[in-house]
């Protein structure tokens, strides 16, 4: 198949730092370059891949001060994509919603990853004009809001098999990974920890639009050896602190889409203690992989069981569910049918204007002529 990527601009491909999409998009690129298909990457210039990149800014925007208006390059990705609509079987968006109007143009088929939250009602009348566009979701927690669009599957994320080591023997501590802002609990952690007694290490960016919460909320939190913020972290140091942590916390006060973080921690063996929220049962199985909690109270009881768990089993767990091949399988499923479902469209709208090609365009259609 020939397949377009669309990242979001505000990171590379993969992220440096944080992010979840663009870390995503790699992963889905990599793996479908890996497995034969004609890949076509959109994203930042300074973005990495396999695949033939397309670069739509020179970097990421996150880190570009020059631009002051970050739906500009978006506008003119969307654009060309529309251009070079011809050279691809299939476009595939993670945008969110920016794209719906521009994807519902093309002459080709598109499909749309859900990345986010859906519980907002300000996003109510944008998915009541785009209904009808394919839809992909990371769980299915994700599209209880929304159950009404055009979902096509439920496509869990997945990492490369190599990418984490398993640790089999951690340290004493436990660990808090993500973003700082109120709902992502890292406040939660940091009482669970000192409440269980187990020091706490915080490697976690704070967004401009959180900087208030971190100086008055979490910064008098920091005070102790018993608590580490070491701040923001890239991939190289991402295995040996998560595989030397006790336990992952993730308390979140959200409805959580899905959690790269729980899988990294599983690619480690790290077992987690999080809150009921969302996706989470989706990914933890309870006692297993890690134990889901209601309140504070029980997720320091949860955090003193944790270490009984086996990290053999967490390693077990997203090697069977949560690798980039799982993903890459499911998606190129989804692909296939969206691409027969536009070719059987294409065949009811000639045979209304002739139905005598019906038959022999039905029968010229096999998945190997047309190269996917």
């Amino acid at each position: 198949m020939r397949i377009a990527q669309v990242a979001p601009l505000l990171e590379s491909v993969p992220p440096k730092y944080y992010g979840g999409t663009e870390r995503v998009v790699h992963w889905l690129t990599e793996e479908l370059f890996r497995s034969g298909h004609e890949v076509t990457l959109f994203a930042s210039g300074d973005s990495f891949t396999s695949a033939k990149l397309v670069p739509m800014c020179q970097k990421a925007l996150r880190f570009d001060n020059n631009c002051t208006d970050k739906v500009v390059p978006h506008m003119l990705m969307l654009e060309k994509i529309s251009q070079m609509a011809a050279d691809f079987d299939l476009v595939h968006f993670h945008l969110e919603y920016l794209h719906l109007s521009s994807a519902r143009k093309l002459p080709i088929p598109s499909l749309t990853t859900m990345h986010g939250r859906l519980d907002m009602s300000y996003l109510l009348p944008i998915f009541d004009e785009f209904s009808k566009a394919p839809l992909v979701s990371i769980s299915n927690a994700q599209r209880r809001p929304v159950p009404w669009l055009n979902w096509q599957d439920t496509i869990y994320h997945g990492l490369p098999l190599n990418t984490y080591s398993f640790v089999e023997e951690p340290q004493n501590y436990a660990l808090f990974l993500g973003r700082i802002c109120p709902e992502k609990g890292v406040d939660r952690a940091i009482e669970i920890a000192r409440t269980a007694g187990v020091p706490l290490k915080i490697a976690a960016k704070v967004d401009p639009v959180d900087r208030e919460y971190y100086r008055d909320v979490i910064k008098p939190l920091l005070q102790g050896s018993d608590v580490e913020y070491i701040g923001e972290v890239g991939e190289s140091v991402k295995n040996e602190l998560i595989g030397g942590a006790c336990a992952l916390l993730h308390p979140i006060d959200f409805p959580e889409p899905f959690g790269i973080v729980l899988i990294e921690a599983l690619a480690c063996g790290t077992p987690i203690v999080a809150y009921r929220r969302g996706s989470i049962a989706e990914v933890i199985e309870e006692g297993v992989t890690g134990f889901i909690c209601d309140d504070i109270q029980a997720a320091v009881v949860a955090l003193h069981k944790v270490q009984k768990l086996n990290r053999r089993a967490c390693r077990d767990a997203f090697e069977k569910r949560f690798t980039s091949r799982h993903m890459v399988r499911d998606y190129i499923q989804t692909y296939e049918r969206l691409l027969l479902r536009e070719h059987f469209a294409d065949t009811q709208r000639l045979a209304r204007i002739s139905p005598a090609t019906t038959s022999i365009a039905t029968e010229s259609f096999t998945i190997g002529s047309n190269g996917f």
